[in-house]
């Protein structure tokens, strides 16, 4: 029977990996101490979804074992012995990291490379995905040349009609604290790969969603964004006059990569992993969209301050995830992944938390 230990276990991403390889019959091991809560306050606590994830999976066991503890985490490697490391636990809000940095860089760097070493002791053939972002590009996709339209920001250059390719330079440009150390660890993936030859891949996520999102204001920007507006309560918009763009991509969609990744794995190899142009959307885009799902209108503040490193158009070249895995492909269109957070959310609002 294949094993898989996944950190993060009780977040978005975590968790719907949980759910996918529990449906092929894997055993799963989790691993989330529900750092998130500690992060961001009671909003952000994720308790529920690991409590979703015991009641439902009946293979799947939960470790509460922080990544930053070097000797615990190599012990629960070479006691599970896994068959294949996703690695989604992280410090994910590029606003906080400024006031924790010590956290921030031990949670995102330390932890990955506490993983990879226990990893490359105990085997040097067994996969390891890690859950990067596109944050390790900095503000340089902002020196693109833009055209602004009614709703939204686009590129005005022809070489970035697809998106963001993985060749953009991750150099010289303003990362956030929290970039910074997703950098570190992504690089980290990718040497520990090519330098001990093991099977790594960083999956420079988008914006990544869905209904199990714990979303708040400072990280989860469409979950955030729609439990604004079921719960009435404004949402501000930083700057760019909410034109801002991004590619949305479902966790379903996530963990079908993989799955395919782990099906063929590589080495050493780079992703970046979103909706596509496809399925972009603007703040503003965003807030009618969910306007049509919900019947509420959408209350909100402007505020002219952007975020420090934000993107004012991102949205993932899938061109080259494409080619690699050409079994691979979007299921989950932008619409249907918005109606499934508003209903999900109902559902949580109402304590059925499923």
């Amino acid at each position: 029977m294949s094993k898989i230990l996944i950190t993060g276990s009780s977040g978005l991403i975590g968790s719907e990996v949980c759910t996918h390889f529990a449906s092929m019959g894997w055993d799963i091991h989790g691993v989330d101490n529900n750092q998130r809560a500690i992060f961001f306050g009671p909003q952000g606590d994720t308790r529920w979804n690991q409590s979703r994830l015991q009641r439902t999976l009946p293979r799947f066991t939960h470790h509460e074992v922080d990544i930053r503890d070097r000797n615990a985490i190599r012990q629960l490697v070479h006691q599970i012995q896994p068959d294949a490391i996703v690695h989604t636990a992280a410090q994910p809000s590029h606003d906080r990291a400024a006031a924790i940095p010590f956290d921030d860089f031990d949670t995102n760097a330390v932890g990955t490379l506490n993983l990879l070493e226990a990893l490359r002791q105990l085997s040097t053939s067994i996969p390891f995905v890690h859950m990067s972002t596109n944050k390790v590009y900095g503000d340089a996709p902002n020196r693109i040349a833009m055209t602004e339209e009614e709703t939204r920001w686009d590129y005005a250059d022809v070489a970035y009609t697809n998106g963001i390719p993985e060749t953009f330079t991750i150099d010289q440009s303003k990362h956030s604290l929290f970039g910074a150390s997703k950098v570190a660890a992504d690089i980290m993936v990718q040497e520990y790969g090519r330098y001990f030859n093991m099977p790594t891949c960083c999956l420079r996520g988008g914006c990544l969603t869905g209904p199990n999102h714990s979303g708040v204001e400072l990280h989860g920007f469409l979950s955030y964004l729609i439990k604004c507006n079921l719960d009435e309560k404004p949402y501000t918009i930083f700057g760019y006059k909410g034109k801002q763009v991004r590619d949305n991509i479902h966790s379903y969609d996530v963990a079908k990569f993989i799955e395919a990744y782990l099906n063929r794995p590589r080495y050493g190899e780079v992703y970046n992993i979103g909706g596509g142009k496809d399925n972009t959307c603007s703040i503003l885009e965003a807030f009618r969209i969910t306007e049509n799902f919900t019947g509420k209108p959408m209350k909100y503040t402007y505020s002219e301050m952007n975020r420090e490193g934000d993107h004012i158009c991102y949205y993932s070249d899938l061109r080259k995830i494409k080619s690699h895995y050409p079994e691979w492909s979007i299921q989950k269109s932008l619409k249907e992944t918005i109606g499934e957070i508003v209903a999900n959310y109902g559902k949580r609002a109402a304590g059925e938390k499923s």
